[in-house]
């Protein structure tokens, strides 16, 4: 596969705006893309592959490319030799030919293949950092080395029908005559898996609002908090508003939901979301402190809390988190967490539901958190239902969810 000069080197100064600048891969190939208009779908699906798979195996690249493994997450150490090595690390492995070029660094395949075959430890080969390694071994035991392997695999492209406009069979058809093909997901009513990997937010489709790009786990958690049409809803932890939007369908447009947050500029992206998909009910409003939460106390039927987490479950969609995490930053968010559910809690009414849910797959922001709330609060709360679902099981994202009832 000849590889045309201008593509190898736009995917080294990408991946050095992901390693050393910090930035995300998806905002990284998307501004690629604007930057380059002219490329065909096969410098587009190149260049996309390149990054993610660099991101998502970067350690056990940089491993292979013979670079020293304390400094593969050092900003000081990751020049732009260095990322063409890291690079073509990843090319040799899939079997492809490495381009001419007497200007850049030398890398002899036999080298890379060579210490594929060498015994590193779970976290190089595996290609997470060393504290990650460590805390799921110490929460998840045996079950950690199955859903490490899970968590490096490509993620499927998920679709969630949206009620309010059409049906599941209609959109299949609908996109089938785009040339998307679809298939239907058991157990999830709301979801269609794509069957090939593409980019449908140009499409028609798309822009009349008839489904959103959502993970198939991710569409359980709206509808385990059990809303209804005429309910006072109130998702607490909105963000860009996907499990907001899918509130709304399943109230079918009636009652009110409010969208709260504490970042504006995610609840005007809502906004635009809301207006595609015909959803009037919902209602946004930043949090600018405790009072914006008081004012709201026991006036919700329904709450739902899909509070800030590491994002673990989703490390197949996101790969570059876990190269943004620390130890300390988790730390963090586990307190956040409990802080959340402890004040937000208090906005459901005697009598109401709450789901508290997140996007990882560690206990310690997942169940721990539910039980030193009841701990607290048994006498006022219980536990109705709990979901998780986890990537080795299936092909969904991580998640994890419980339904709590307020007693009377």
């Amino acid at each position: 596969m000849k590889l045309p000069p201008h593509l190898l080197d736009e995917i080294i100064l990408s991946l050095g705006e992901v390693f050393p600048g910090r930035r995300y891969a998806d905002k990284v190939i998307e501004f690629a893309f604007k930057r380059h208009r002219k490329w065909g779908s096969r410098d587009r699906r190149v260049f996309a592959e390149s990054i993610y798979e660099c991101v998502r195996w970067w350690r056990w690249f940089w491993y292979l490319a013979g670079l020293p493994d304390a400094e593969h997450n050092q900003p000081e150490n990751i020049t732009p030799e260095r990322l063409w090595r890291v690079w073509a690390a990843y090319w040799i492995t899939s079997g492809r030919e490495l381009p001419r070029d007497e200007s850049a660094p030398a890398v002899r395949p036999g080298d890379v293949l060579r210490r594929v075959k060498e015994d590193v430890p779970p976290a190089i080969r595996s290609s997470i950092p060393d504290w990650l390694e460590e805390h799921g071994q110490r929460e998840l035991g045996s079950a950690w080395p199955a859903l490490r392997e899970a968590l490096n695999m490509p993620a499927d492209v998920y679709l969630r029908v949206n009620t309010l406009k059409n049906d599941r069979r209609s959109l299949r058809e609908r996109l089938g005559q785009q040339g998307f093909e679809t298939e239907i997901v058991e157990d999830v009513p709301s979801a269609l898996r794509l069957k090939q990997r593409a980019s449908l937010f140009g499409s028609a489709a798309y822009k009349e609002g008839l489904f959103e790009v959502q993970d198939a786990a991710s569409q359980l958690i709206a509808p385990l908090l059990q809303p209804e049409p005429g309910m006072r809803v109130v998702d607490a932890c909105a963000g860009g508003g996907g499990k907001t939007l899918h509130l709304a369908a399943l109230m079918r447009n009636k009652g009110r939901i409010l969208a709260l947050d504490v970042h504006a500029w995610k609840l005007a992206e809502l906004r635009k979301r809301a207006s595609r998909a015909g959803a009037d009910i919902i209602e946004t409003r930043e949090i600018e402190g405790a009072k914006t939460v008081k004012r709201l106390s026991q006036g919700a039927d329904r709450v739902l809390l899909d509070v800030p987490c590491t994002g673990l479950g989703v490390l197949r969609r996101n790969p570059d988190a876990k190269w943004k995490l620390c130890e300390e930053e988790m730390a963090r968010l586990v307190v956040l967490q409990s802080e959340i559910l402890e004040s937000y809690s208090r906005m459901t009414a005697p009598g109401g539901k709450l789901v508290y849910a997140t996007c990882s797959i560690l206990p310690s922001e997942n169940e721990c958190q539910v039980k030193a709330f009841l701990a607290r609060h048994g006498a006022d709360w219980c536990v109705e239902e709990e979901l998780r679902c986890n990537p080795e099981a299936g092909k969904f994202d991580g998640f994890y969810a419980a339904r709590l009832k307020r007693v009377s």
